[in-house]
């Protein structure tokens, strides 16, 4: 994205990176600023599989949402949603044949005005600009209102964006409160960046991401699992991107797929 475009908020720096943005870059996206590429590119020398984490963390979302409509699941909370690339929730659920409804949340002008721009006249899907740390403002929304039956099931998607949420803004506390507001029979899928298994990349990625609007915290393996304390998790557990229920077995050796550990967990 080189000029800008009559839907793109005025306000916008394009000057300051963010992590949807960089997000978009290394899955070969279009919705991106030089200074996005640039961190990109730092990115990937610091990580030097971000591509493949990027892509396998994209298909643990959509197999992650055709479990949850194998289990019953037609509305969904799209926290953190990002900059809507291909196999966005909605298209996942449209390729299925699956009539659902769709909330995406996300505090990036780009994100926003991009899927405000797509989903103008899908009347099952919306976009709501808000902090998905504010539970009470998302699901408070009279877009949310109208869209979702709180008295059935919820599919609620925090993949990928915990890891921008530090221990001061309570995260474990924020996941609680989505979990509270939904009933029994709703499912939590969640990704989330880890130092584990590769704790020098991962601190280069850290002092990366320090130069953007999204600075990032990786999790521990316990750390990520407690954020499921309520559900029950399915099986294969929390697991690399990779391996959580995977449809190729190039997805199991792929560079990069324990780097972001994954899981899904259902609300009894």
């Amino acid at each position: 994205m080189t000029a800008r475009t009559g839907w793109l908020p005025r306000s916008l720096d394009e000057e300051v990176p963010t992590a949807a943005r960089v997000y978009d870059y290394l899955l070969g996206g279009a919705h991106n600023f030089v200074a996005d590429r640039r961190l990109g590119e730092r990115f990937l020398t610091a990580l030097p599989s971000a591509r493949d984490v990027a892509r396998l963390n994209r298909g643990f979302l959509r197999r992650a949402v055709l479990a949850l409509l194998r289990a019953g699941i037609r509305q969904f909370v799209d926290l953190g949603t990002g900059i809507p690339t291909a196999g966005s929730v909605h298209e996942i659920t449209e390729r299925a044949g699956r009539g659902c409804r769709v909330v995406y949340v996300d505090r990036e002008p780009v994100a926003v005005a991009h899927s405000e721009l797509l989903l103008r006249n899908d009347p099952h899907a919306t976009m709501l600009r808000a902090d998905l740390l504010d539970p009470d403002r998302v699901l408070g929304h009279p877009h949310t209102r109208r869209l979702l039956d709180f008295s059935e099931p919820v599919g609620l998607l925090l993949v990928g964006v915990l890891h921008f949420a530090f221990p001061q803004d309570r995260p474990e506390e924020v996941v609680r409160r989505y979990r509270d507001a939904v009933p029994s029979g709703s499912f939590l899928a969640l990704s989330h960046f880890t130092a584990d298994l590769a704790p020098e990349n991962m601190r280069q990625v850290v002092e990366v991401m320090r130069g953007s609007a999204n600075p990032v915290y990786p999790r521990s393996h316990a750390e990520v699992s407690a954020f499921f304390d309520g559900f029950e998790l399915v099986e294969p557990g929390v697991v690399g991107t990779g391996l959580w229920r995977p449809e190729h077995a190039e997805d199991v050796r792929t560079p990069g797929a324990e780097q972001i550990y994954a899981g899904v967990g259902y609300k009894p």
